[in-house]
């Protein structure tokens, strides 16, 4: 006699649909190097949960230990397959772009629910108040394991997150205004009082001076440049901390945040920085006095100076540099402005008006030796060649330290060679004076033998 049956050969349940309970840690990795064919990577976080009430949803999600292969070199990926849809046990797709916002890319994940469609589509997803629902509860739940990463006693944890996804975040305060304050508080930077480790807006905050009103920042091109920028002394002469934004990525994010705690963001490198003390009359006597003083120079170098920078003004503010270039409230960094030129160049647009558009503003140090010397030799004889080329180095010393390109390198090294050969005349002519000199005195002095 034969008979016909089915025996059930998988007992073991689909892991997102057990409870958290009863998931050892070794299984949640297990699952993540399997499902996601990351055998040689481990999670550092995860999470799993479960939706109830108005939508139900059983959902796993991870943040990957390292960046994933696809994501390394395009970090919004269309191919990148990262949330796992299923709708009642039963796999949709990979690729749903709608599921989770743009800036968490990077998490991976299983999302089972009941609630949605098995003839789920692209529309359907965009009009469906499920998904609105279930794409919160992914953020909130990416959110709080950043945050239990940051919080975590191994700092390097964090550090390594951050070295990965940094960049994503900042697009999230970019990109979302829901969650920008949530996301705030997990940036990192470096800063003028960090050196080599990062800070955040919180610690920044905690450590503000009594009578500091907003937080600092200034944009460079990487650390070392944006350290160079003497804008940051404006600011350390008064005892401020500065952020460094060191990619166009930072300047953008921080316009899109604005504020942080009831301190607004400000850019250091803006013309007419406000410190809390421009409304004296001291200080308002005190540049009016050092604009008269130094009115032939700062006419001088606008002369000399016209199409490259707006107008030139006397700072107190500056410590140990000559000069700064700085934008106008409404300009951009020269690392958004190179940034702005490379975009346009690969889009095939002409970038001929970008370099008129964003004139910057010529700060000059008054008690620097470098402009009083230019003084002098303005009153002396501002015509001569070497005047001219004093200046314009001026300007060129004050725009590569302020993180702008000098444009005319030829003409940059003839000023320099041309500065180092009046150098070496004067000190030829010292050389030669000593020499005479020390000749006279042994002819004025013979020798006197002296017999016993």
């Amino acid at each position: 006699e034969t008979t016909e049956g089915y025996e059930k050969m998988n007992n073991q349940k689909p892991i997102w649909l057990r409870a958290p309970k009863e998931v050892t840690e070794e299984e949640y990795k297990e699952f993540y190097k399997t499902a996601f064919r990351s055998a040689y990577d481990e999670p550092a976080k995860y999470s799993h949960f479960v939706l109830e009430g108005q939508v139900e949803c059983k959902a796993i999600l991870y943040i990957p230990g390292m960046l994933p292969f696809e994501l390394s070199k395009d970090m919004f990926d269309e191919n990148a397959r990262n949330i796992r849809l299923y709708v009642k046990r039963v796999f949709i797709n990979d690729k749903f772009e709608d599921l989770v916002p743009r800036w968490l890319k990077f998490i991976k994940g299983v999302v089972d629910s009941d609630d949605l469609p098995l003839n789920v589509g692209r529309e359907i997803l965009q009009k469906s108040k499920v998904l609105n629902i279930i794409n919160k509860r992914i953020v909130r739940k990416s959110l709080d394991m950043m945050y239990d990463l940051a919080e975590d006693e191994d700092e390097s944890k964090y550090i390594m997150f951050w070295n990965n996804f940094g960049k994503y975040l900042k697009v999230g305060v970019v990109e979302e205004d829901r969650s920008r304050k949530d996301i705030a508080p997990l940036l990192r930077f470096f800063s003028s009082k960090s050196d080599e480790e990062y800070t955040s807006l919180d610690k920044y905050v905690e450590a503000m001076p009594e009578g500091q009103k907003n937080i600092y920042y200034v944009c460079g091109d990487g650390r070392e440049n944006t350290a160079m920028s003497p804008a940051i002394e404006k600011l350390e002469s008064r005892g401020f901390e500065v952020l460094y934004a060191t990619e166009p990525l930072d300047e953008i994010m921080f316009e899109s945040l604005r504020s942080y705690k009831d301190f607004d963001l400000v850019d250091g490198t803006k013309e007419d920085l406000r410190l809390g003390d421009e409304d004296s009359e001291e200080k308002q006597k005190k540049i009016e006095d050092l604009t008269k003083e130094y009115k032939g120079v700062i006419d001088y170098l606008e002369t000399l100076l016209a199409g490259k920078v707006q107008k030139v003004k006397v700072s107190d503010l500056l410590t140990t540099s000559p000069g700064a270039l700085v934008q106008s409230a409404y300009g951009v960094s020269p690392t958004m402005q190179r940034y702005m030129k490379t975009q346009t160049v690969a889009s095939g647009g002409d970038i001929s008006g970008l370099d008129s558009m964003n004139q910057a503003v010529l700060e000059i140090n008054p008690k620097h030796p470098i402009v009083q010397d230019l003084d002098r030799m303005v009153k002396a004889d501002k015509e001569a060649d070497e005047t001219g080329n004093f200046g314009r180095l001026l300007y060129d010393v004050a725009a590569m330290t302020s993180g702008y390109e000098v444009s005319d390198m030829g003409d940059f090294a003839k000023r320099v060679m041309s500065m180092m050969s009046t150098k070496a005349k004067d000190d030829i002519v010292k050389d030669a004076e000593v020499e005479s000199k020390e000749a006279e005195e042994d002819i004025a002095t013979p020798d006197v033998e002296v017999v016993e």
